[in-house]
Parts: structure tokens; sequence; C-alpha cells
């Protein structure tokens, strides 16, 4: 049975690759506890210990605001790890998967982002996370970037969680209005990866050639746009009309919900504007395409499965 590497299996993407990539190999999935990311001869030990046919990079430091003041960790983890990984399945003959993310992008477009558009990153993470693409793509080895955005799920610390833990504990809540993206479901990318993988023929001699073949950056997002505050919106509707209960997601009072301006909620990290991503091109490869956001934010909201 082929063997896959996961990193980072407590974190949003990662837990639920264990499942989405369970039918095709054993998936032997590493946290923190196992992996220190920032440590590059641990990376090497665990790769070689392990001997995957396939490392799908999941981990990230994904602390955006905390990034500005912790420059070094952030390209540790973000930027030099993933070319470790990279050279790492090279020597073994394997191939690589790694998530990177929207923020490698300005917001100064104002319509969705190509996989050929010039990355111009505003913040220390968006750097780093670039810097980690480009390591990969430094190293002759079949592999894919999968760019995704705004992820979210049931677990870890994200967008959902933190509005609903705010929306609790306040009787108003101001989220910024003119930040555009796209919210992204953590199960909808870990299971999109799993088609991805499968339409390569994982697990087949010609895999390794055919990811090859297909090497390179895709994006992998919802369908569809928002800001901060129209998914804010979106999550408290649903909580609202969610039975205590029955939901874990119930709210029994809906809080007052301000938009504001990026101006207005100033961050050490700055974000792009608009950072919608085009899927066109994991779509014509691959099949491939997500739900809308909202589709897809209705089923996590009823989800129990955590």
């Amino acid at each position: 049975m082929s063997r896959i590497l996961v990193t980072g299996r407590n974190g949003q993407v990662g837990f639920e690759l264990r499942r989405s990539l369970a039918g095709l190999g054993q998936v032997i999935a590493v946290g923190r506890d196992e992996l220190d990311l920032a440590d590059a001869g641990a990376i090497r030990r665990k790769v070689r210990e392990t001997r995957p046919d396939l490392i799908v990079n999941a981990a990230a430091y994904t602390a955006v605001d905390l990034a500005e003041s912790e420059q070094e960790l952030a390209q540790a983890i973000n930027g030099v790890a993933p070319g470790i990984l990279a050279e790492e399945a090279k020597r073994l003959g394997a191939a690589l998967v790694h998530y990177s993310t929207d923020y490698v992008f300005d917001g100064s477009k104002g319509a969705p982002y190509t996989e050929d558009d010039a990355p111009r990153p505003l913040s220390v993470y968006g750097r780093t996370k670039l810097a980690g693409e480009r390591a990969i793509q430094a190293v002759d080895v079949p592999h894919l970037i999968l760019r995704t955005s705004w992820v979210y799920g049931t677990r870890g610390k994200n967008f959902l969680l933190t509005i609903l833990r705010l929306a609790r504990e306040r009787e108003e809540l101001s989220i910024v209005d003119d930040q555009v993206g796209a919210p992204t479901w953590s199960r909808a990318i870990a299971e999109a990866t799993g088609e991805i993988l499968k339409h390569l023929g994982y697990g087949q001699p010609a895999f390794r050639d055919a990811c090859a073949i297909r090497r390179g950056i895709y994006n992998l997002t919802a369908a569809g746009q928002t800001s901060w505050h129209g998914f804010a919106a979106v999550i408290l509707a649903h909580a609202a009309s969610a039975r205590p209960g029955q939901s874990e997601f119930a709210l029994a009072r809906i809080p007052v919900l301000k938009p504001i301006t990026t101006e207005q909620y100033p961050t050490p990290a700055l974000r792009p504007r608009y950072s919608v991503l085009a899927n066109a091109k994991v779509q014509r490869a691959f099949g491939v395409a997500l739900p809308d956001w909202k589709a897809s934010l209705a089923e996590c909201m009823s989800s129990v499965d955590r």
C-alpha cells in the first residue's frame, strides 16, 4: 500500500485530509508534536523515516498579524520547510502537494486573480507563503501548489468560530466590509485534493509522471465572493435558524452587525482589499469545482461531525 505523509494533522485542512485520503493509501499524519517544521533536520529525519510516496503539506504558520513580529519563525515554517519537503520528496522519488494562499496578492487588480498574475504580497505572512511556493518550484520534483483562501471549519482558529464566540459575548459586532474574498471550507479543500489525486491516478505506476506533467500552481477556492461582513451575516443567519440543543452553532440572541472599513479596524499586517481567485485552471485540468461559498457554509454549519 502506498504511503501518504500529511503534515498539520490537527489543523483545519490536515484534519480533514486524514479522512479524504484514507482510501488512497496508508495515511501517516503528523502534528506539531511529532514534527517541528521550523527544524530542518527534523523534517529530513521524519520524511526518511516514513518513506512516503506522497507528501501533503497542510501545515503552516497562519497567524497573519503575529507573523509581523515573528518573521523568522514564519519564514522557517512557510518559506523554508516546503523547499526541504520538496528536496526530500525528490530524493525518495515521491511527489508533493502544498497549500498556499490568496494573500500572495496585493488586492489591487479588482478582478479574480489567475495563476499567471504576478504576486505582490503585503504582509510577512504573504511573503513567506510566496517564498515557500518558490522554494518548491526551485526543486525538480512533481508537485501541486494549491492556493486557497479564507479557510474555515468546525475546529481550530478561524473566522466562523470567532464570529460565533463573539456573538455570544457581545451585543454588537463591527466587521470589515471592504475586503473581498472567497470563504472556503476546509473539508471541501481536502475532498477536492483527493479528487485531484484520483484524477492523476494516484497509486498507479504512472502517477508520478502524470503529476510531473501537471505540476504547478492551481487556485482552489469556493465559488462566489463576499466581504468579511457578508460572511459574518450569513454565519449569524444560520446560527439564528439553528435549533438549540440540536446544533452547537445555535444562538439564542443575534448581535447587531455593523459594517466598518479597513481603516476603522487597523491590524499589524496589511491585507488585500480584493483577493478572489479564479478557478478555471483547476477545473480544466482535473474536473474539480468547489461549491458556492454559501452552500458550503450551510453544509458545514449543519454538520455535527467535528
